[in-house]
């Protein structure tokens, strides 16, 4: 899960460095099992028990957090620092060129379709449950997981200790937030400990992206621990290896977002070039701003149901390159998705994935 306080075009071009990974490392998988990497990533940097403020932060936390001292010294202090995770996190340097068409190819492809069919197959119950206790369509949720890691194929090879200690201790300074981004990575090793403690856990067996996401549906330390649900009810989370857990998990975020039981993601919108106020619908980018009518006066043109559109709307534009943008009628659903990942692109790709997969299953087998 893409953190959300980065620009807006940081945090694309992140996306798409990750995507262009995520692809590789699915290619290399020989099994759909949800289990973590049998190698990890290893970070070949100096560790932090070297590191004068990092074990001052491991004292602050464990008295904080009411933690055996010795364990959080010991699992910041045998964190390494990585350089590869530090490298990905640096600004981009080239301008970079946004097109729908190109990202949209990498999320919807047959590999991602045929294990999102394979998927709902295999968990329609749970789907439905979840869909029923938290108003969620399976479709999103299907279309989240397959985004993310193509249902647990790429869940990440860095060891989760090492990429937040990196970017807790050493977040790029080249960044203009390092240091905002310095402490939300602090907060995360603290969620993170703070889990592995209760369930008395090696810190160090986790694995996940550069940025410490983890499991299925690649939540951050902090995301686990306020959404996270046991949804099989054998008593634990388990992100990796329980279906049930993040379906649930899922639908549980989105619900805590403020997700809206049958209210479309967006709408179809033409222009009507006479009173047209691009500026107008654009400055709000994808916060849903303006009702249907005052939407319509700016000149957008809507139709059918989204005429009778009972909340507001955003213009959602995808650009495409050299040729013209792609826009949409973004709801609050659209918005919601893009909490997970704050991107326009990414939300869309959900949206379009779930949907493929769903289709799929109405030719195939039905539902």
């Amino acid at each position: 899960m893409s953190i959300q306080t980065r620009s807006p075009q940081f945090r694309l071009a992140i996306f798409f460095i990750a995507a262009s990974a995520c692809l590789t490392s699915a290619e290399a998988a020989k099994s759909s099992k949800n289990k973590p990497p049998a190698r990890a990533a290893q970070a070949q940097g100096a560790l932090y028990a070297t590191r004068e403020d990092a074990m001052l932060f491991a004292d602050d936390l464990a008295s904080r957090r009411n933690l055996d001292p010795a364990w959080v010294r010991q699992a910041i202090g045998q964190s390494r620092f990585n350089p590869t995770v530090s490298r990905l996190m640096q600004p981009p340097t080239k301008t970079f060129v946004k097109n729908w068409r190109a990202y949209r190819s990498r999320f919807i492809d047959p590999v991602r379709i045929r294990a999102g069919v394979d998927f709902w197959q295999a968990n329609r119950r749970t789907l439905a449950r979840a869909e029923a206790e938290y108003g969620v369509p399976a479709e999103i949720i299907v279309g989240i997981i397959g985004v993310e890691t193509i249902y647990g194929r790429n869940t990440g090879s860095f060891r989760v200790m090492d990429s937040l200690a990196t970017l807790a201790f050493d977040y790029p300074s080249s960044h203009a937030r390092a240091k905002e981004r310095s402490d939300y990575f602090k907060g995360e090793i603290e969620q993170f400990l703070t889990m592995e403690s209760r369930r008395d856990a090696d810190p160090f067996q986790p694995l996940g992206s550069y940025a410490g996401a983890m499991g299925m549906p690649q939540f951050m330390p902090s995301s686990q621990a306020k959404y996270a649900v046991d949804f099989d009810g054998d008593g634990s989370i388990d992100l990796w290896n329980s279906p049930a857990d993040v379906i649930g998990s899922v639908a549980s975020y989105f619900k805590a977002y403020g997700w809206q039981p049958g209210m479309p993601t967006h709408y179809p919108v033409n222009f009507d070039a006479s009173r047209l106020d691009m500026d107008a619908l654009m400055a709000p980018d994808i916060l849903p701003t303006f009702g249907v009518a005052s939407f319509t006066a700016k000149g957008a043109v809507l139709e059918g149901p989204a005429l009778q559109h009972p909340g507001p709307l955003a213009l959602v534009e995808l650009l495409n390159g050299p040729d013209a943008p792609s826009y949409v009628a973004g709801t609050e659903n659209f918005y919601v998705i893009t909490r997970y990942n704050w991107s326009s692109y990414y939300a869309m790709s959900v949206i379009e994935l779930g949907r493929e997969v769903a289709q799929a299953m109405d030719r195939g087998t039905g539902r």
